[in-house]
């Protein structure tokens, strides 16, 4: 049924049901590809009939009792960052899976940390449940100490027991899906230009640039001029999932596209534009925008200067780069380009205060000099997810360490021996944790902190020991400020220097 809404512009347009569109994430190694696999040979989709291309069109499209489902088939969450950080939200539903006979594990987490942040509904696929040692009770308990409660266990959260290897629960698991979708009720405009997001790009070397994109709103037709904040072009030639010709492409369909005058950035939104002129001036707008947040913005900003040995070596190292989280540490390339690292490169670096990142490339004997001499940090890669993991590391520099206190144990003072200027010796009982000689302490009295010091010793009916635990009396040499009064508690304590994650 349509439903009638209205637009910026004030005009009434109509709404349809679309398909959703899922992203399947989850730990390395737990069945994620296997899963897609499945689906896909389970409705007979093949590489040889998708024409061998869909390596490089990061989605597809199942029908499943009459009904469409779109999945994504991404390497993961991070995939994703990139399209958050430019503004494109493209997928309705994750799918998690998790192996049976594995749990919960860390990307696991990460991977429910992401779909909560996106805003996503939340589907479970227990995988590999066709082996001995699968448990899906163990899952499901995993699952809810990070608060993830299926259904099983009382909660909201479907779940669904399946195998990628014989096939067991595919249906239920697509099923479910379409039932997930019916809920959230996913709805799109088909009057209004057609938008969305780009999930695929790359340069073929006979058909020039071409894209996946994944229409969200409006029709997308051949011959209709497109615009990103990157590239524009006109669609010459428009090609389904499995590389048959169509004609145009509705909302939660992705659509491959030739036409681009130069190759589209991944997570990049599209808009179809009444003529080129206007899709090139957006291009303009958009950097003008983007220039204008990097200087505004109050998040710490990566600048990178990249040199590779190939134009398909700069291409990959974006695409990683723009992956990277960047929710806490922006990335901004101000220039790339093929060949050694030169002392024009080290000093654009300089003067941007960035760093440079090089790729299967040397560094000529004078940007060496004018580096060390500037202070530019310059890093050379030979293979790509070391790159990755450096540029990571650099980032995770730009973050501001955080100080965390954690308190050791707690002591009350029974009687005070001696006293002097910043000297005492007082004797107590240990109400919690340890005491350890050297440990910084806070003296509180009535909550009230009223002394810090250290103690510069640490003794057990007169005989020095090493640590003192709940339940033992015993003496310490207070060394600090403020005069310690019976029935003061000592707490001790320790600050660590935490360098936060991206």
């Amino acid at each position: 049924m349509k439903k009638q809404t209205k637009t910026q512009a004030n005009k009434e347009v109509s709404l349809v049901p679309r398909a959703p569109v899922v992203v399947v994430l989850g730990h390395v190694d737990h069945g994620k590809s296997s899963l897609l696999e499945a689906i896909r040979e389970d409705i007979k989709i093949t590489a040889k009939e998708a024409g061998g291309i869909t390596q490089h069109v990061g989605a597809y499209e199942v029908e499943h009792k009459g009904k469409k489902i779109t999945f994504l088939d991404t390497p993961g969450h991070e995939a994703f960052s990139a399209i958050r950080s430019r503004g494109a939200k493209v997928a309705d539903i994750a799918v998690l899976v998790v192996a049976g006979d594995e749990g919960v594990k860390t990307q696991t987490k990460e991977a429910i940390a992401h779909a909560k942040r996106e805003g996503l509904a939340l589907i479970v696929a227990v995988n590999k449940i066709d082996k001995p040692e699968a448990n899906p009770q163990k899952v499901y308990n995993e699952l809810a100490k990070e608060g993830v409660l299926v259904e099983q266990m009382g909660g909201k959260v479907p779940a669904v027991e399946v195998s990628a290897k014989t096939k067991q629960g595919l249906d239920a698991l697509l099923d479910i899906i379409t039932l997930v979708a019916e809920i959230e009720g996913l709805q799109a405009s088909l009057d209004v230009p057609a938008d969305g997001a780009v999930i695929e790009a790359y340069l073929d070397s006979k058909r020039g640039p071409i894209a996946t994109l994944l229409v969200q709103n409006g029709i997308l037709r051949l011959g209709d001029i497109i615009g990103t904040p990157s590239a524009v072009g006109k669609v010459k030639a428009l090609e389904d999932f499995l590389g048959q010709p169509i004609t145009e492409a509705y909302p939660s369909t992705p659509a491959v596209v030739l036409g681009f005058e130069q190759v589209p950035k991944v997570g990049e939104v599209f808009k179809v534009f009444p003529n080129l002129a206007m899709a090139r001036e957006s291009i303009i707008e958009a950097r003008r925008e983007k220039g204008a947040i990097f200087q505004k913005t109050d998040k710490r900003i990566l600048s990178l200067v990249i040199k590779a040995d190939a134009q398909g070596s700069l291409e990959a190292i974006e695409k990683i780069v723009n992956n990277l989280p960047q929710e806490k540490v922006g990335i901004n390339i101000v220039h790339q380009s093929l060949g050694n690292i030169t002392e024009n490169d080290v000093s654009l670096a300089a003067s941007i205060k960035g760093v440079v990142i090089g790729f299967r490339v040397k560094i000529n004997p004078s940007a060496l000099k004018m580096a060390e001499r500037e202070g530019v940090i310059v890093k050379n890669f030979e293979v790509i997810y070391e790159l990755e993991e450096g540029v990571k590391k650099i980032m995770e520099m730009q973050l501001e360490p955080e100080i965390v206190r954690r308190d050791l144990g707690k002591m009350k003072v029974l009687v005070v021996f001696f006293s002097e200027k910043d000297r005492q010796i007082v004797g107590g009982k240990v109400l919690e944790g340890e005491f350890r000689k050297g440990m910084q302490v806070e003296v509180l009295r009535n909550e009230e902190v009223v002394g810090r010091g250290k103690i510069a010793n640490l003794q057990e009916n007169k005989r020095d020991i090493e640590k003192a635990k709940p339940g033992q009396e015993i003496g310490i040499l207070y060394e600090g400020e403020g005069k310690i009064l019976e029935g003061d508690i000592i707490v001790a304590y320790t600050k660590e220097k935490i360098i936060p994650s991206l």
